[in-house]
């Protein structure tokens, strides 16, 4: 496995290796540096050298040298991701010899240029290669404002071309990935292959927990939760001016868990508006969140309503789902869709301020038997689409079967 991100930066990849290894497969795990999202290596770490050690106590994880991310500016993420690429070139053949090899699968979250030191790994082991796009590129990048060049964005959309010939299969998190990765390669090779999670993991932790003030400011209050990662694609102004709107209902507060390159903005915002019913509560590990989660009386997702966000799920729904608890959400398209269809909460258009007001009151005004019921409407839907153990066993299924109807073919020509 394949992946510039990897525990303990917290990301789904973790979980659903260690569950395949449980399920008897063999995984060697070849990263970089933890360094998400806060820019910073962790501490243990060096951004030198290279670094074995062993996640879950078997796994056997191989770190390269890599360039934190910093403060997230372009040219930091540039010289971030570059920094794996000719770390994992370097590195990952020595690494990986004498090894059998049945298949690479990377994750890819972003950027897609991780998958490049994976090719490299295909031609010299002539092993099946899947890669889990998580993230479509060039459209992200256009979408964040990282790159606006439309030249660059061209030479970009050419490698994610190449990339794609280069590998046996793609599975995508969302279907609605399918229709524009079908203009850059075979449809053949997109199965579709949601995110998943382990029940086990909204399980509350007895050593890793919140502040205690932290929980008795949510249960003063009906307290809405939004979780993760807070940058730009979160549409954090939307969340903004829905609180500048909701002071009128004092027993309401929102609550910002986590961290990211829009936290200094956040605080400012909070301290130049007044927002007495914003808490900035700051960034967890993900073993405290299941008891954030239970505290909470709804859970909140937001997007900026660029085209390429709502072709994606983001993977918070499917712990907000599992939670049970309702949701709350200002997003478009395929993750709208899967609250929806799941009946599991309230969902408006992104970044419509009016509309995330309005499921606020509505969800507030609702009685505990009916929040609760929707809660129980995401957590059965999360069961029957995004459990992990099952979701695991599928993986093996679609490669297995991958396998052997693709034939081995290392030439990557474009």
């Amino acid at each position: 496995m394949i992946s510039q991100y990897f525990w303990p930066e917290p990301f789904i990849i973790n979980q659903l290796v260690n569950t395949l290894v449980e399920q008897g497969h063999g995984i060697t795990v070849l990263t970089g540096k933890p360094n998400y999202p806060d820019g910073n290596i962790y501490e243990g770490y060096s951004a030198k050298g290279l670094q074995k050690e062993y996640f879950a106590d078997v796994i056997e994880v191989y770190r390269v040298p890599l360039r934190p991310r910093g403060s997230a500016s372009s040219l930091n993420l540039v010289k971030n991701y570059f920094s794996f690429i000719l770390s994992g070139l370097r590195h990952f053949p020595r690494l990986l010899r004498g090894r059998e090899v049945d298949v690479i699968l990377v994750y890819v979250p972003s950027p897609i240029t991780s998958v490049i030191p994976a090719i490299l790994v295909k031609w010299l082991k002539k092993a099946h290669l899947a890669v889990w796009v998580q993230d479509l590129w060039p459209e992200s990048l256009a979408a964040t404002g990282h790159v606006r060049n439309r030249l660059a964005l061209t030479l970009v959309g050419w490698l994610v071309n190449w990339i794609y010939r280069c590998a046996d299969t793609l599975l995508i998190q969302s279907k609605a990935f399918q229709a524009p990765m079908q203009k850059r390669t075979d449809a053949e090779k997109i199965v579709y292959y949601p995110n998943s999670m382990h029940r086990s993991d909204l399980t509350i932790a007895t050593q890793t927990r919140p502040s205690e003030a932290l929980l008795q400011q949510m249960d003063s209050s009906f307290s809405i939760v939004f979780a993760g990662n807070l940058g730009k694609a979160q549409s954090l102004q939307t969340i903004i001016e829905a609180a500048k709107q909701l002071q009128d209902l004092s027993g309401v507060r929102l609550f910002l868990v986590g961290s990211g390159s829009m936290s200094d903005w956040l605080v400012e915002q909070k301290s130049r508006l007044k927002l007495d019913n914003l808490v900035i509560a700051g960034r967890y590990p993900m073993e405290a969140m299941p008891e954030i989660y239970a505290h909470a009386d709804a859970l909140l997702v937001t997007l900026t309503a660029s085209e390429i966000f709502s072709l994606t799920v983001p993977s918070k729904i499917q712990a907000y789902l599992a939670s049970g608890k309702p949701l709350i959400a200002a997003i478009n398209g395929e993750g709208a869709r899967v609250i929806q269809e799941a009946n599991a909460g309230l969902a408006c258009s992104a970044e419509d301020v009016e509309g995330l007001v309005q499921s606020i009151r509505r969800m507030y005004a609702m009685t505990a038997e009916e929040r609760k019921q929707l809660g129980q409407n995401g957590y059965d839907y999360f069961n029957q689409h995004f459990e992990m153990e099952a979701q695991a066993k599928n993986l093996i299924d679609i490669l297995t079967a991958r396998i052997h109807k693709v034939k081995k073919d290392n030439k990557c020509e474009y």
